[in-house]
């Protein structure tokens, strides 16, 4: 199994744009109303148009908000370091700064991550592997 997530966001370019330039992911379809983007040609994530219904009718209610409460789109990556410089090159809005988590000890995934929001204002976090903080 392999999650594909799919989220409806208001500018499908502009989200594409960020999501390549933060993470480093490539488009793999591209458009105005969809889009899916990959890493090492791995389908990781889908933006979709809240206005455009498609064959399955609206994916969101653009009007519904805040986007994603309670749903974090996590990423595990491996260059968590330049991911962090992306992110300090674009400023984003923050919602947790580059972090160790747990703050101390051996228990738990001992990662880095960065908590974000996007375009759309879901939150988008970048942990380091596991085991991989000091």
């Amino acid at each position: 199994m392999r999650p594909q997530p799919l989220l409806a966001v208001h500018d499908v370019e502009a989200s594409s744009q960020w999501y390549q330039h933060v993470l480093g992911l490539q488009s793999a379809h591209g458009g105005s109303a969809y889009e899916r983007l990959k890493a090492n040609g791995t389908l990781v994530l889908q933006l979709h148009d809240f206005d455009m219904e498609d064959h399955h009718g609206p994916v969101g209610d653009p009007d519904d908000r805040p986007y994603g409460n309670g749903v974090l789109v996590w990423f595990e990556v491996d260059d968590f370091d330049e991911i962090m410089a992306r992110v300090d090159a674009l400023k984003p809005e923050i919602v947790l700064p580059r972090h160790r988590n747990p703050p101390s000890g051996d228990s738990g995934p001992r990662h880095y991550e960065c908590w974000v929001r996007d375009p759309d204002g879901y939150i988008v976090v970048s942990a380091s592997p596991d085991g991989s903080a000091a």
